[in-house]
């Protein structure tokens, strides 16, 4: 081989070469431009159960870890320390991306309009109960049918005799049978249970600071969806909202919150795959503070109610976020078709962050729409907000009069 030939050779490694190393140093900054959350080793603020719980701050100074948190805005995420120097309409209009915002349609009467939903999946009362009832006789099998119908329905055994112990003075009282007279008594004494006089509002404006919202379930009742759900609900309230994706062990939940955010324009706030999430659930409430928003909703991480250290890290998210601002809402997501075992996970949730709402997701799904007021007399709790599809706006403040109705249609 010629002098000449080595030396083509020899040009033609330096320049593959100097190819190779342009592609990477091209591919790293590129990266780096657009990926501001990336994977972080954990670290001493993520929680160990029964280490450093109470007894230490999750924080000495709050802003220590700060920037590894982030907050969306529908574009490129943007540091939490530039998010806390500023309000987040400012950063938003910094912020290059261009994205279309959803106005939601309003909340109210929601219910109504899904009424029809709901009534073709809950016929057991609509049909099978009320169909009992109006046969005829009102012998001891009958009853016992109507019995047996009710625990079908996830109504519960007490409830169950309640409800036809009234019945039965009710109609006894009013010696018509009709099937008119019997679908008004049935109204009347299922309104009755529900207890219209439950306040299921969300928590008010508290005007000096945010209302700080937790979601809490187990692994697959929608909870992350709920999040999103319940965005739309407040935004289209005229509130501004801050989620807190404290979800940081999923690895899309953050994701999936973003997309929620993006189309109704509330701000995201995420932190590194695998970090606390208490720390994003501090931080987020803090930008909140600092950006006077209305409304901070923390997504957590979906936890078996067996799994007592699961149940310990949840508590203390909570116990984080009081350190700076009261939690004013606990909203339990529970799946309505699990039937009886969901009254298992409600009580457990509720004695480790003392639950003041549940939302019922799937209630589309199920006959078993006694589940509302089964789940209500275990915790002394209402049913806030009820879902009733897949639809972004599906998710319905819960009204006892309509759901009655529907039941019963």
């Amino acid at each position: 081989m010629d002098t000449l030939t080595i030396g083509i050779l020899v040009a033609a490694l330096i320049l593959i070469g100097l190819l190779v190393v342009g592609l990477l140093v091209f591919n790293r900054s590129r990266h780096n431009s657009t990926n501001l959350i990336t994977p972080a080793p954990r670290t001493g603020l993520d929680y160990i159960p029964g280490v450093g719980d109470d007894a230490t701050e999750p924080r000495d100074t709050p802003r220590k870890a700060v920037e590894s948190i982030t907050v969306d805005l529908g574009g490129t995420p943007i540091q939490a320390s530039d998010a806390l120097s500023g309000d987040l309409a400012d950063l938003g209009a910094s912020d290059q991306a261009i994205w279309e915002i959803e106005v939601p349609e309003s909340s109210v009467g929601r219910l109504g309009r899904l009424r029809a939903r709901l009534a073709r999946s809950n016929n057991v009362f609509g049909k099978g109960l009320l169909s009992i009832l109006s046969g005829g006789s009102l012998d001891d099998q009958a009853w016992d049918d109507v019995e047996a119908t009710l625990l079908s329905a996830d109504l519960g055994v007490a409830a169950s005799s309640e409800l036809i112990g009234n019945l039965k003075m009710r109609i006894a009282a009013s010696n018509d049978s009709s099937p008119e007279a019997m679908k008004a008594a049935l109204t009347q004494e299922l309104t009755a249970l529900i207890d219209p006089s439950m306040d299921r509002s969300l928590a008010h404006n508290k005007g000096d600071r945010p209302v700080v919202i937790m979601v809490v379930g187990v692994n697959g009742t929608g909870k992350t969806t709920t999040v999103g759900k319940l965005s739309r609900v407040l935004v289209s309230e005229n509130k501004t909202v801050v989620m807190a994706a404290a979800d940081t062990f999923r690895a899309a939940a953050a994701d999936q919150l973003q997309t929620w955010g993006d189309k109704v324009g509330a701000a995201v706030v995420r932190g590194p795959a695998g970090g606390d999430p208490a720390s994003v659930a501090f931080e987020a409430v803090q930008i909140g503070q600092d950006s006077d928003v209305d409304v901070v909703v923390v997504d957590t991480a979906g936890r078996l109610h067996t799994k007592t250290g699961l149940m310990d890290e949840l508590g203390k998210v909570k116990r984080v976020i009081e350190k700076q601002s009261p939690v004013d809402e606990v909203l339990l997501v529970l799946d309505a078709t699990t039937g009886q075992n969901g009254l298992t996970q409600a009580k457990v949730f509720s004695e480790v962050v003392d639950v003041t709402g549940i939302v019922l997701t799937k209630l589309d799904g199920t006959a078993k729409g006694g589940i509302v007021i089964a789940v209500q007399r275990e915790l002394g709790v209402p049913v806030k907000l009820v879902g009733l599809g897949e639809g972004p706006d599906d998710l319905a403040p819960f009204e006892v009069n309509e759901f009655v109705a529907a039941l019963l249609a």
